[in-house]
């Protein structure tokens, strides 16, 4: 007796395989497909927003940089300044510490006077300090040199007897000054006066 093919229990196997599967196949397969659409790269936007964050930091670090360096540039311009006051104060003290006989003469901005000469034994110069378009100059008879640049104003006052006066000589001529005054206005960064009192040591025989 001829028996007609089983299909049912064919279906039924291919039922039974699917089910022993199970349902976590197909979830497994859609992970796997988007871990794969994951590593496929960065997109368009997030490429633009990654050189947009690159573009904000590089500005944020060039204006960084550029405050620096304005900063160290004008901390460097104000100590060169500095040093500027401090070695034209510096000579002038070094000058009127050293006045020796004879005649101080002086008023507004210009002064002569005779210092020692420097060195053991030397003749005593003559001195002489004005203002020049701006600058305070120096001649020591080997002709005007610039002590001290940025100058709009200079001022020279002498001491005599508690009192100061803006010119020398006094009327008396045989009178000596106890100190002189060097009031310097600067123009400029950094502006203001300086001022700078030297007393002057005592009148001494002129030697020639």
């Amino acid at each position: 007796m001829i028996c007609p093919p089983s299909f049912p229990r064919r279906r039924e196997s291919i039922s039974r395989s699917r089910a022993a599967n199970g349902p976590g196949d197909g979830a497994a397969s859609a992970r796997g497909r988007q871990d794969a659409g994951n590593d496929a790269g960065f997109t368009l936007i997030e490429l633009l927003i990654s050189l947009l964050l690159f573009a904000l930091i590089a500005v944020a670090g060039v204006a960084l940089v550029d405050s620096v360096l304005g900063v160290q540039g004008r901390t460097s311009a104000r100590l060169d300044r500095l040093s500027a006051l401090q070695r034209a104060v510096l000579v002038v003290t070094g000058d009127l510490e050293q006045v020796a006989g004879g005649n101080v003469a002086g008023g507004g901005p210009a002064i002569s006077f005779r210092r020692a000469a420097p060195g053991v034994g030397g003749v005593p110069i003559t001195v002489r300090y004005a203002l020049d378009r701006g600058v305070l100059v120096r001649d020591a008879g080997n002709g005007a040199q610039a002590l001290l640049g940025g100058v709009s104003g200079v001022r020279w006052r002498f001491a005599e007897r508690g009192n100061w006066l803006e010119r020398w000589p006094a009327s008396d001529p045989k009178a000596w000054p106890g100190a002189i005054e060097l009031e310097v206005t600067l123009a400029g960064t950094p502006s203001g006066t300086i001022r700078r009192v030297v007393a002057l040591p005592a009148r001494a025989k002129d030697v020639t």
